[in-house]
């Protein structure tokens, strides 16, 4: 089931850098979302500009390609106007949640809640300084959230009546 004529879900996925969670979160919903062939238009950012330009780290790079899940991001901080430019703004843990909370303007258009929400809860660990497992628990964690909001945004029943596609993931420009 395909919905072409309907207008993208814009979402937003939020960490502190943008060059671990987030990307991969952008990747894997872009990912999940396309092969169901439903109109999502997602990006990524930062809290912090730290890294602003700078490509995903490369275990986050390598995770994605492991799962077959392309990624291509530049990292980029969080924009004042992605708050009426998205309908969602996602955000990996309980600080980016109050970082977001605190950037936005009164009454933004986006939803901003924790990714985790649409899941068990539970907030992506930064896996930054740790190992490669700690990338493949993000991975995990990204694919359940993603799935969750997609039951979110087109029901429950998504999974069981829509036939995956094998249309190749929509490059960047395209999703936007």
């Amino acid at each position: 089931m395909s919905t072409p004529n309907r207008k993208p879900v814009r979402v937003l996925v939020v960490c502190l850098g943008n060059i671990c969670r987030s990307p991969m979160g952008e990747a894997v919903l872009a990912h999940e979302a396309n092969k169901l062939g439903l109109p999502v238009a997602v990006d990524s950012a930062g809290t912090a500009n730290y890294h602003v330009g700078d490509t995903p780290d490369e275990r986050t790079v390598s995770t994605c390609k492991k799962h077959g899940v392309p990624i291509d991001h530049q990292a980029r901080a969080v924009e004042r106007t992605d708050f009426k430019d998205f309908d969602y703004i996602l955000a990996s843990d309980n600080q980016n949640l109050s970082n977001l909370q605190r950037m936005a303007p009164k009454n933004p258009k986006a939803k901003i809640s924790l990714f985790g929400a649409f899941g068990n809860g539970k907030p992506i660990a930064d896996p930054y300084y740790g190992g490669q497992s700690g990338f493949e628990q993000c991975y995990k964690q990204c694919v359940s959230y993603s799935q969750g909001l997609i039951k979110e945004i087109y029901g429950e029943d998504i999974y069981d009546t829509t036939e995956s596609t094998t249309q190749p993931t929509p490059s960047k420009t395209s999703q936007l």
